[in-house]
């Protein structure tokens, strides 16, 4: 039999009649067992899989569909379902309109344009509606090499563009969807002309704020029935606002969760009747040190990869383990190495609860690129960090060396310029480094001071401070990355030092979520917790949230009452 013709174009599928009909009718059946299996095992054993069908290589053309309008559909979900397997969330997140009632009209105020510039096609099916002042505004901002200013450029080209589309006519608004942005279904209208409106006396008159809350008055009384409500990430704007009868709301886009309690915790305890409920479907095996259980149930569908699981029962065996593989409706858990045992201490610390050891387990994991460690002040998460990176880089010579880095936000009053090279000057802001460095460094008892000069000279060879002004365009190619007080970084700061990452880099982000000193931010719009909720689930990303303080007991009952 002749070859069939080659796909015309990349992961194409064979054409209909490429091959002979008789072969095309297991179509039907053969694709049922493609969706049987997991979305990460049939990416590389599509066409041959030579476990199903009892042993027997599928034959290409059993994935030809019999219709040739079904076939750009079977592509596109030939391209989705690795990714499905990478990223287990729902994978149709575009927003439908809703039209259950007359769209809203939203006068947006300047912070909001300068804190989030591609806002303006974030309100779905509603208008926009920006004050002359705004522009204004915008305009006296765009100047520097801030993030406010080059966020008033972004928001300046993007207006730019929308006005320059064919056929943008600004005196009937301009169509927010024409650059692209198909989820925007609503229009940017501009003042164009001056508004009637009256404000208190006691507000002065020339303050933008006002101007604006005028707009947003006069703009009520002309489109009444229609909701005119004002968007503002200004408190005290909001607070005004409402004092005159305006409807005013919180931009709410930039926030990952409504709730800082609602983050993902990286660990599940397991039902009280969870061995009661597994007794007749489990399955158990042992590989090398590691014992693997398979269950089903309900609570699979709330698990995760990466996920630590527990069970503590009184007169029971406790289990600890974690989620490796998640197929259908059976899950894979594997247990843990025990790191509060002396024999697997981590540069001579051992873990002293049940969230440090699961935080040492991803730590010391190869397979684990990416670790992200919240908790309170007393935790762990430094010296954990510090203890694995310096066994990987010294002892495993997994990493070539630690690189380290914090944000460099004044709890209080700057001190002004500090002297010194890039290192010198990130020496005030690296305390914890040297803290946590002098506890690792008494471990070492047996060699005397001689001995500990040495080792502790030897590994300030390998810690390299750097900042992180500086980490565009960088590469890191087999670092261990630890990046300090995390909370503290912008969603977009966050991408800019991840996407640093080269092959057999580790980073590891870490931090407290209550003690955030970045102004702006909140414990729902930091870049630890945009990090946090797009990696769960990713099989080469962990989690875990440090419940209980270890570093004194003043500190643990200061951390509870104050």
């Amino acid at each position: 039999m002749p070859l069939p013709p080659a796909p015309t174009k990349r992961a194409a599928l064979l054409s209909a009649d490429a091959l002979e009909a008789p072969v095309r009718t297991h179509a039907k059946t053969t694709r049922k067992t493609e969706h049987a299996e997991p979305a990460h095992k049939t990416a590389a054993l599509d066409l041959f899989d030579s476990r199903s069908g009892g042993g027997e290589a599928r034959h290409p053309a059993a994935y030809l569909p019999k219709e040739p309008a079904r076939q750009a559909k079977d592509t596109d979900s030939y391209h989705k379902e690795p990714q499905a397997a990478v990223r287990p969330e729902p994978a149709a997140k575009a927003k439908k309109p809703r039209h259950t009632g007359p769209a809203k009209l939203f006068v947006l105020d300047t912070n909001v344009l300068m804190h989030d510039p591609m806002c303006l096609f974030r309100f779905e099916e509603h208008d926009i509606f920006l004050p002359m002042i705004v522009l204004e505004e915008l305009d006296g901002h765009k100047k520097g090499m801030t993030e406010v200013a080059r966020n008033a450029r972004q928001t300046s080209r993007t207006l730019d563009a929308l006005a320059g589309t064919t056929g943008a006519d600004i005196a009937k608004g301009l169509k927010l969807d024409t650059t692209g942005h198909k989820e925007a279904g609503g229009c940017l209208f501009f003042q164009t002309k001056p508004l009637d409106y009256s404000l208190p006396m006691s507000l002065p008159q020339g303050k933008a704020d006002n101007q604006i809350l005028g707009v947003v008055e006069a703009l009520r009384k002309e489109y009444a029935p229609r909701e005119v409500v004002l968007v503002s990430k200004d408190i005290n704007m909001r607070v005004k606002a409402r004092a005159l009868g305006l409807a005013t709301d919180d931009y709410q886009n930039d926030k990952t969760l409504e709730d800082g309690d609602m983050l993902y915790a990286g660990s599940l305890a397991l039902p009280a009747d969870f061995w009661t409920r597994q007794s007749k479907t489990i399955e158990s095996w042992q590989q090398g040190s590691h014992t693997f259980y398979r269950i089903t149930g309900p609570i699979v569908g709330s698990l995760l990869i990466n996920q630590f699981v527990f069970f503590e029962a009184p007169g029971e065996p406790p289990l600890y383990a974690r989620v490796t593989e998640i197929r259908a409706k059976t899950a894979v858990l594997k247990t843990l190495k025990d790191y509060t045992h002396l024999k697997n201490a981590v540069w001579g610390i051992t873990t002293r609860n049940r969230e440090q050891n699961f935080a040492m387990n991803l730590l010391m994991d190869p397979e684990v690129d990416f670790v992200t460690l919240a908790g309170t002040a007393g935790t762990g998460k430094t010296l954990m960090a510090l203890a694995s990176g310096l066994t990987q880089v010294l002892d495993d010579r997994r990493y070539t060396e630690i690189i380290m880095t914090r944000a460099t936000v004044s709890v209080g009053e700057d001190i002004g310029f500090l002297p010194g090279t890039e290192e010198e000057k990130m020496g005030p802001w690296m305390g914890a480094l040297d803290d946590n460095l002098e506890v690792l460094g008494k471990n070492d008892s047996g060699s005397g001071e001689w001995g500990r000069a040495a080792t502790n000279e030897l590994i300030r060879s390998r810690i390299k401070v750097k900042s992180m002004n500086f980490m565009r365009g960088r590469t890191f190619l087999n670092k261990y990355v630890i990046i300090d007080e995390a909370p503290n970084l912008t969603p977009k700061q966050m991408k800019t030092l991840i996407t640093r990452a080269g092959p057999g880099t580790k980073i590891i982000c870490m931090g407290n979520l209550a003690q955030i000193d970045t102004p702006y931010l909140t414990e729902g719009s930091s870049g630890m917790t945009y990090a946090v909720d797009r990696f769960k689930g990713w099989p080469h990303g962990g989690h875990i949230t440090l419940a209980r303080g270890e570093r004194s007991r003043l500190a643990d009952f200061a951390s509870e009452v104050l």
